[in-house]
């Protein structure tokens, strides 16, 4: 049996030109080498799985290239790229501060700073969940990190910049990351799908994206648990059944019932979300998000809010039109209430419940008063 790879691994960027959705460090950093003003020390943060250590290898690997291309990416063919391209360089050092976090261990490494690169020019050392370095051990690297050898380059990366000492922070350049757009993860999504010759439906990949919430890592890792669970072709019921995620059709149909008063369609679809399984706090923490995303679809100008296809952005747009903005700014208001007593309620489907005939409440309130503005 072949060794299955990861996809998160397998398709992990060699270049800065396909590290996604992170153009503006990307750019940065190549204008940086092009230029020849690379600094000494640079600190990425951001959310997991966004591509801090992919960045800072590739980083390590164009410094050292010894012919670069013109847009100042790594050629890919010289000795330096074909080793680290293979696992072989020497010229990259990385160290997880998360289980060496002792002065002992910025000691090892401080020893191995004084020692040139044996191939290219410079040596990069990137240290991984800085943050979790002690005190003690953050002091005895401050000297080191100001003043390194020509040849020393430092990428410290972590997902809890407040925690870094100022001390630290004032020797780096800080490069914060950002969460990466759903809509760019599923075209990455679409991208690895075509190469290995899996067939999908888009709004597979879209509940896919959104669920990861903003990490292409643990999109790539869902994605491969739905290829491994649907046999190479991605739906979106599969994806919504494996996922546990509650399909967005009952809220379509929940607020097409609100809006018709339909107070017994309301009742028994909800039982039935229920029975399937779904918790009563993240089903209405759920319709809390639908409303929000109607309230969006209000404006076309903040329509592009939505993190969604531009199928279901029109269906947004469709049901936004039915509703009113004092119903849906109400609603939520409900909804809120209900999100905060949840927990602490002792009958919490009845919590739910009364929320959704307040909701409810509100369209047969309008309908009453336009049935008497009709009979005078």
């Amino acid at each position: 049996m072949d060794n299955f790879i990861v996809s998160a691994r397998k398709y992990r960027p060699q270049l800065f030109n396909t590290v996604v959705g992170q153009s503006h460090i990307t750019n940065t950093l190549k204008q940086a080498i092009k230029n020849g003003k690379v600094a000494q020390a640079y600190l990425f943060c951001g959310p997991r799985g966004v591509g801090k250590t992919t960045c800072a290898r590739i980083f390590a690997k164009t410094i050292n290239c010894t012919n670069l291309t013109t847009d100042g990416e790594a050629c890919g063919a010289c000795e330096s790229c074909l080793s680290f391209d293979s696992g072989a360089s020497l010229n990259v050092y990385e160290l997880d501060a998360a289980s060496n976090n002792s002065v002992d261990d910025i000691r090892n490494l401080v020893d191995q700073v004084r020692f040139a690169p044996q191939l290219g020019d410079y040596k990069v050392y990137v240290i991984d969940e800085v943050h979790m370095l002690s005190a003690n051990a953050f002091n005895a690297f401050l000297k080191t990190l100001e003043e390194p050898p020509k040849h020393a380059k430092f990428i410290l990366a972590t997902t809890e910049k407040h925690k870094i000492i100022p001390t630290i922070l004032s020797r780096c350049q800080v490069f914060s990351f950002n969460r990466i757009k759903a809509e760019d993860i599923a075209e990455q999504l679409a991208y690895i799908a075509k190469t290995e010759n899996i067939t999908y439906e888009q709004e597979a990949l879209n509940i896919i994206a959104q669920k990861a919430d903003g990490g292409l890592r643990d999109a790539c890792s869902i994605f491969d648990q739905m290829v491994t669970f649907t046999g190479n072709h991605l739906t979106y019921k599969a994806v919504v059944e494996n996922l546990h995620v509650l399909d967005y059709e009952y809220y379509f149909k929940l607020t097409d019932a609100v809006l018709n008063n339909r107070m017994g369609e309301i009742m028994v679809t909800f039982d039935e979300i229920l029975k399937k399984g779904f918790d009563g706090h993240n089903f209405i923490v759920g319709f809390g998000e639908h409303l929000r995303n109607l309230l969006v679809s209000k404006d076309q100008y903040t329509v592009q809010l939505l993190e969604v296809s531009e199928q279901l952005k029109q269906r947004f747009s469709e049901q936004a039109l039915l509703c009113e903005i004092p119903f849906l700014l109400n609603s939520l208001n409900f909804i809120s209430k209900c999100d905060v007593n949840y927990k602490s309620a002792k009958n919490q489907r009845l919590q739910v419940e009364m929320t959704l005939f307040q909701i409810n409440n509100l369209t047969a309130a309008h309908s009453n008063a336009e049935k008497k503005k009709m009979s005078l």
